[in-house]
C-alpha cells in the first residue's frame, strides 16, 4: 500500500513510528475470527490493552488527546479488520466524554478501558431520537444523593458486553438540546437491562438498552447539570473525523483488491488494466481516497493545533470520507464481478462493513445540514 501520505505536514515522527508498530502488530493479529462477535471483541480488546494501542484512545489528567493518532490508528485497524477499528474506535468514543470532561474518580474507569481492562458503550441513540440529539427522552430526576434514569437507548454498541455505558439523559435545566446531562453508569447498575441484541448487515455488537429507575449517584454527573448536549457534540468533534479516517482504511483496502484483480492475468491474454475503462475507474478510486485522506486529517490536525472546535471540518471529513469510501468499494466489487458478491470476499465484507459509517455519529445528511449552517454563518 502506499505510504507516501505520512510524509504530508499533517505528520510528525511520532506519527509515523506510531503507524509502523501498529501495521507490524496488524500483521501479526488480523484478522480475527468474526464468528463469536462478543468474544472477538472481548479478544480485540483485550490484545489492543496489552500491545499499548489502547492508550491513545482517551487522555489522563494533564494529557492530551492527539486526534492524528487516534485517525492513524483507525485508519490502519479497519484497513486490516474492521471489528478491530469498531473495539478500539468504542473505548475512545465510549470514554470520549470522560476525557475531556470527567473528575478524577470517572478517569479511573478511563485508565481501566485505555488498558483493556474495562469495555465502554457510548449511549446516545434512543428509538425516537437518532441524529436528533435535543429530541432525547430518556428522564433523569433527583433521587436521594443522586439521579434515577428511566428510559431506553438503542442501536448501542458494545451492549450487552461492555462494563460501563456514558448514558445521556433530560435533567429538564432548559428545553430541547439545553436540559441534558451526561452521566457515567455501570452495566451491573440495578435497573438497567440489556432489552435486545440487535444484529446488523455487518457483525458488530450492538444492543437495545431499558432503564428500569437506575439510580447513580452524583459523582456519576459528567460536567454540570444541562451540559450533556455540549458534552456530546464536543465527543463527536473529535471522533466524526476518525470515522472518515476507518472508511478511508476501508477506501484504501478496496484500491488495493481492485488493483490486484485489474493486474492479474485473465485466461484469454491480457488483464483488466489494460483497459482503460477500467484504468478511468481506478484513476477515480485513487482520487476519492486522497481527497478524503485530506479532509480527514485536516480536521485532526486542526484540532490538535488547539482549535477549540472544528464542527465544521470534522463534518466535512465523515461526510466526504464515508461517502467516497461507499462509492469506491463498490466500484472495486464491481471489477470483482461474480466474485465481488462471493459471501466471504474481501470486498464483499467491506461493502458490508461501510454502511454504517454514513449513519452513526451522526448521518450523511445531518453532517450536510452542519456544514450548510458554518457557510451560511
Amino acid at each position: 500500500m502506499d505510504k507516501s501520505f505520512l510524509d504530508w505536514p499533517f505528520f510528525e515522527t511520532r506519527h509515523r513510528e506510531l503507524s509502523a508498530a501498529l501495521e507490524d502488530w496488524c500483521a501479526a493479529h488480523l484478522p480475527v475470527d468474526h464468528g463469536d462477535v462478543d468474544a472477538a471483541c472481548k479478544v480485540l480488546v483485550a490484545a489492543l490493552g496489552a500491545a499499548g494501542f489502547l492508550r491513545h484512545s482517551g487522555a489522563g489528567a494533564g494529557e492530551t488527546l492527539d486526534v492524528r493518532s487516534l485517525c492513524l490508528i483507525r485508519e490502519t485497524l479497519a484497513r486490516h479488520d474492521p471489528l478491530a477499528d469498531f473495539a478500539f474506535a468504542m473505548q475512545g468514543l465510549g470514554m470520549g466524554a470522560v476525557t475531556l470532561f470527567g473528575t478524577p474518580g470517572q478517569r479511573e474507569w478511563l485508565e481501566q478501558t485505555r488498558a483493556g481492562r474495562a469495555i465502554s458503550g457510548f449511549a446516545l441513540t434512543e428509538p425516537g431520537a437518532g441524529s436528533d440529539v435535543a429530541s432525547t427522552a430518556t428522564l433523569a430526576e433527583r433521587a436521594p444523593g443522586g439521579w434515577r434514569l428511566t428510559g431506553e437507548k438503542t442501536y448501542i454498541s458494545n451492549g450487552g458486553i461492555a462494563d460501563l455505558y456514558v448514558v445521556f439523559a433530560r435533567t429538564g435545566e432548559a428545553p430541547g438540546a439545553r436540559g441534558l446531562s451526561a452521566f457515567l453508569m455501570p452495566a451491573d447498575s440495578a435497573g438497567l437491562t440489556i432489552a435486545e441484541r440487535i444484529e446488523v448487515i455487518a457483525p458488530h455488537p450492538l444492543a437495545r438498552l431499558k432503564l428500569d429507575g437506575v439510580v447513580l449517584p452524583d459523582a456519576a454527573l459528567i460536567g454540570r447539570p444541562g451540559e450533556g448536549f455540549k458534552i456530546a457534540m464536543s465527543v463527536l468533534d473529535v471522533f466524526r473525523p476518525t470515522v472518515g479516517a476507518a472508511a478511508l482504511g476501508m477506501a484504501r483496502r478496496a484500491l488495493d483488491e481492485a488493483r490486484a484483480r485489474a493486474r492479474r492475468p485473465r485466461a484469454g491474454g491480457g488483464t483488466l488494466a489494460d483497459h482503460q475503462i477500467v484504468q478511468g475507474h481506478l484513476a477515480d478510486m485513487a482520487l476519492k481516497v486522497d481527497a478524503a485522506a485530506l479532509l480527514v486529517y485536516r480536521a485532526a490536525w486542526t484540532k490538535d493545533m488547539g482549535a477549540p472546535r472544528v464542527t465544521r471540518e470534522a463534518a466535512m471529513a465523515k461526510l466526504y470520507a464515508t461517502e467516497a469510501a461507499q462509492e469506491v468499494i463498490d466500484a472495486a466489487l464491481q471489477l470483482h464481478g461474480g466474485d465481488g458478491v462471493r459471501h466471504g470476499s474481501a470486498v464483499e465484507a467491506l461493502y458490508r462493513d461501510i454502511r454504517a459509517l454514513r449513519i452513526y455519529e451522526g448521518a450523511s445528511d445531518v453532517q450536510r445540514v452542519v456544514i450548510a449552517r458554518s457557510v451560511l454563518a
